[in-house]
């Protein structure tokens, strides 16, 4: 069965913007870097696992308004200023730049982009991942999308860099967090995600809700036994859980991506190999986009892959 590798892009070009040297620049003097690095990490990742289908998930709604309906403080830390269209995403003008040459360059290498209203890209990389049938690697530094992981998708976890990445498999689910694959939004509802603007459930760290949810099934079995004094649970740990229960059901549901939404399969169009060059030259990206390229030319993936 076919290899699918999907990506997080937003999340890959903020690293890189963040990451590479801005001392990369196109002719006329704007940076590059993002541009560059994004190309780089695709291009390396894909020669080094061989998926055979490549797919860009796309935010076309970074902050949608129906989780700041549920939990208000939900990435509310990277608005830059809310208009009547909805909360604009903080984002340097440099990288602001960089975004529309970002999706030419995947256009021009034939990879497709996909996004979904009121959506971001995690519920677009769930839906690829639940549609596909085989094998799915999920590219992303979010660790929410570890809930994605069971014996048919795995995430390669990007935070520390592409180099240093790690493949996240229910085994490494288990060793590194003692938590068994389908219990990650549990786990991240009651630890919070300062980086989403999600609290937590105010006293409860990442052991104590790893031991939570290894000794109970589901987080309303963790409130039943709060609520039963004759639990076993501790009197402190009961008064946090019974302090935090709306908060619990909301930032569930925030957690929780998306998995059935009704997006295009990944289909694949032919290199572009005059786009390819015209680009390479007019933003100076030196040999990153031609690898990219070549890695489609030579990876054996039919230009009508699906």
């Amino acid at each position: 069965m076919a290899t699918l590798m999907a990506f997080d892009t937003s999340y890959l070009y903020f690293r890189a913007f963040f990451g590479v040297p801005a001392t990369f620049r196109s002719p006329d003097g704007h940076p590059v870097n993002a541009i560059r690095g994004t190309m780089d990490f695709i291009s390396r990742l894909a020669t080094q696992y061989g998926p055979d289908q490549l797919a860009c998930a796309w935010d076309d709604d970074w902050r949608p308004q129906w989780r700041v309906d549920l939990v208000p403080s939900y990435k509310t830390h990277r608005v830059a200023e809310v208009t009547a269209d909805g909360a604009e995403e903080e984002v340097d003008d440099d990288l602001g730049w960089q975004v529309p040459h970002i999706r030419a360059c995947l256009a021009a290498v034939g990879i497709p982009v996909i996004g979904a209203k009121h959506h971001e890209a995690d519920d677009v990389l769930a839906s690829l991942a639940a549609r596909h049938d085989g094998r799915t690697l999920v590219v992303t530094g979010d660790r929410d999308l570890f809930q994605l992981v069971d014996d048919d998708t795995s995430v390669v976890y990007v935070a520390r860099g592409v180099a240093k990445h790690e493949l996240v498999t229910p085994e490494l689910l288990r060793a590194k967090y003692d938590l068994a694959a389908g219990r990650y939004v549990d786990f991240a509802v009651l630890r919070g995600d300062p980086s989403d603007g999600l609290p937590g459930v105010k006293g409860i760290g990442e052991k104590s809700a790893a031991t939570l949810v290894e000794r109970y099934p589901t987080l309303e079995a963790m409130v039943e036994a709060a609520a039963d004094p004759a639990s076993a649970m501790t009197p402190s740990v009961r008064s946090k859980l019974l302090a935090d229960v709306d908060y619990l059901a909301r930032a569930r549901e925030v957690v929780t991506v998306v998995r059935d939404l009704a997006i295009p399969t990944p289909t694949y169009t032919p290199v572009d190999q005059r786009r390819v060059d015209d680009l390479t030259k007019a933003l100076s990206l030196g040999g990153s986009l031609r690898r990219l390229a070549d890695h489609r030319l030579t990876a054996g993936q039919e230009p009508s892959a699906s």
